[in-house]
């Protein structure tokens, strides 16, 4: 029986021959061991260095903790944030070799690295949400302009591994980016915050052909969403993702990631 990982990894083989004419079959990340399409170019050695993400972490937002902790805990930052999500859970450890392939995928291009990282995601998760009565699976998304520069959405080329593991829809035309947003990586917690509290919109946004009207944003009352990002830092992007799911009528919401950043 193959794991969810197997399973992203498994393509039509004329593709892995081609990848391994354009790409020396070494490790991307190291380049000091073999590593071939299959794995996503990620040698032995660098996948041993991955840090899986376990308890003891909070039962809502997925924040580790390295203290003794013998049961469940909701971290302060929880407590005194509202959150529209009911909870959020990541793969691993946002550092080391998994932060280098999320930014190589992200930044340049790198999308050789998406069974990687997709496997990441797809092994934690579809044991967790398979039994769970999901509906769909959302993934945040881009603002046009930066769809544009960066020429795809690596949430969305995610949920889509995590869609054929579960067999459950990706929807894209329920949550759009109605405004381009700076990089949160420089920001403090509530300065994500704000610069993602009105980035947000539920719905599709205006076409381009008419700028004064959108379609009316489908409606999902009673429907259970799993909101997909590639990093979870704050949890103030995806919180805000739910917040427009939850005006949809969305009964549930969760949120996964690849990686899992441990600022507090």
């Amino acid at each position: 029986m193959t794991s969810a990982s197997q399973q992203v990894r498994q393509g039509p083989a004329w593709v892995e021959s081609l990848l391994g004419l354009l790409y020396p079959e070494v490790c991307q990340l190291c380049r000091g061991e073999p590593a071939g399409p299959a794995t996503g170019y990620v040698g032995v050695a660098c996948r041993a260095r991955v840090r899986t993400l376990k308890a003891p972490f909070c039962e809502r937002c997925g924040l580790p903790y390295s203290g003794e902790i013998s049961g469940p805990f909701t971290c302060a930052n929880c407590a005194e944030t509202p959150l529209h999500f009911d909870y959020a859970r990541a793969a691993t450890i946002a550092d080391g070799p998994v932060l280098d392939a999320v930014h190589r995928y992200k930044y340049s291009d790198a999308r050789w690295l998406h069974p990687f990282l997709a496997g990441l995601l797809c092994d934690a998760a579809v044991p967790e949400l398979q039994a769970g009565g999901w509906s769909m699976i959302v993934p945040v998304p881009l603002h046009s302009v930066k769809l544009r520069e960066r020429g795809f959405n690596q949430a969305e080329t995610l949920a889509g591994a995590l869609s054929k593991a579960l067999a459950i829809p990706v929807r894209t035309d329920l949550v759009h980016r109605a405004a381009p947003t700076h990089t949160q990586t420089t920001l403090s917690r509530q300065e994500r915050a704000e610069n993602v509290s009105r980035a947000f919109h539920a719905g599709q946004g205006p076409r381009w052909f008419n700028w004064t009207r959108r379609p009316a944003p489908p409606r999902i009352h009673g429907k259970s969403v799993i909101v997909i990002d590639d990093v979870l830092t704050t949890g103030a992007t995806a919180n805000a993702v739910a917040r427009e799911l939850r005006r949809l009528g969305a009964s549930r919401v969760c949120v996964w990631s690849v990686a899992r950043a441990t600022m507090r």
